[in-house]
């Protein structure tokens, strides 16, 4: 079969391996649609220090059971969505039902072969903690492989609290700004504003979501403040590695605000100026998110089937296993919102 390796950075190659075994308590399945995402454009240029080389990419997996060994519900024919994020389901965190932040955390494409390939197995610990979903009649693989990051995004706005009546503003129109947009909606805010530095890429987003306003320039702050009579988003989330963005949140927030760190800081230069006057002052609060839960997973799934978060529209690109290191080009130049791989 033909899998993507990621052997160094600069380094991933289309090339031939063995089809897996399947093992006790694991499932096969033939991958269908694996998209990619900004994670995928770090790997390529930097590595990562939880992969190992060589190691087949690919975390947004949903395909189809083709071999089940001892595992349970499932047999060949079915349609799956697999979580990228494995909590361990034993330590004290997941107990205490916060899978997000186990420390003993693995993930599909970085401890494990991901869904670059035309054949995976699943681990057994995925299935222990019901990290394989069906995929509900009605919706494609392509639309259920969205569902993980949805997930994450999901998990931010409830740290977050969007709900009915918030003004939400949103910072950085990737995918995962896309996804922020419609969900927001989907949770009841009465507005949803899209801000970007990258012109083109917002235009691009805000054609397809169709934010209340697309906020782009120098004075992201003060156009934000305008928008809402001067009082403020009563939600931020910063869905891009940037600390400017996240100074910018606290000035933009109103009083009682919550502001999301979604998107996580080089590890180089993660510090940023924090006003704490205005944490102090506006009773403002700030959170992190960090990655999804099974559990969210699930729901995400259940969003899309059911129309809530519609997501068919974002995935612009839909390339063959032979072109991904094409789709992870076209992540980092910024041309697409959503790239699937279809191995």
């Amino acid at each position: 079969m033909k899998v993507a390796r990621f052997y160094a950075p600069g380094d991933i190659r289309v090339e031939e391996a063995p089809e897996p075994v399947t093992g006790p308590g694991e499932i096969k399945i033939r991958v269908r649609n694996c998209s990619t995402c900004g994670t995928d454009a770090k790997i390529q240029k930097h590595g990562h220090h939880h992969i190992k080389p060589p190691r087949v990419m690919g975390h947004e997996i949903a395909g189809e059971v083709v071999e089940a060994v001892d595992a349970g519900e499932w047999a060949p024919g079915d349609r799956v969505q697999v979580i990228a994020a494995i909590p361990c389901g034993t330590c004290g965190e997941c107990r205490r039902g916060r899978m997000t932040v186990c420390p003993n955390q693995e993930s599909m494409g970085y401890h494990y072969d991901g869904g670059f390939a035309e054949y995976m197995t699943i681990p057994a610990k995925v299935l222990a903690v019901d990290g394989v979903n069906r995929v509900p009649d009605g919706i494609g693989f392509a639309e259920a492989s969205v569902a993980e990051p949805l997930a994450c995004v999901l998990n931010g706005q409830e740290l977050a609290r969007v709900g009915e009546g918030d003004d939400v503003v949103i910072m950085g129109s990737g995918p995962i700004g896309c996804l922020h947009v419609r969900l927001a909606r989907a949770r009841g805010a009465a507005r949803v504003f899209l801000v970007d530095i990258n012109a083109g890429r917002l235009e691009m987003a805000a054609g397809l979501v169709h934010p209340d306003a697309a906020v782009h320039g120098e004075d992201v702050v003060e156009q934000v403040l305008k928008l809402t009579d001067g009082r403020g988003a009563d939600v931020v989330i910063t869905a891009a590695a940037s600390g400017a963005a996240q100074e910018q949140a606290l000035q933009m927030a109103a009083r009682q605000g919550r502001i999301s760190f979604f998107g996580g800081l080089p590890k180089d230069n993660p510090i940023i100026r924090c006003d704490s006057n205005l944490v102090h002052y506006r009773e403002l609060t700030i959170v992190g998110a960090n990655g999804s839960s099974p559990a969210h997973n699930a729901r995400a799934l259940g969003l899309i089937a059911d129309g809530s978060v519609p997501v068919a529209d974002l995935i612009t690109h839909r390339l063959p296993l032979a072109e991904v290191l094409e789709g992870i080009d076209i992540v980092s130049r910024g041309e697409a919102i959503k790239v699937t791989i279809e191995p």
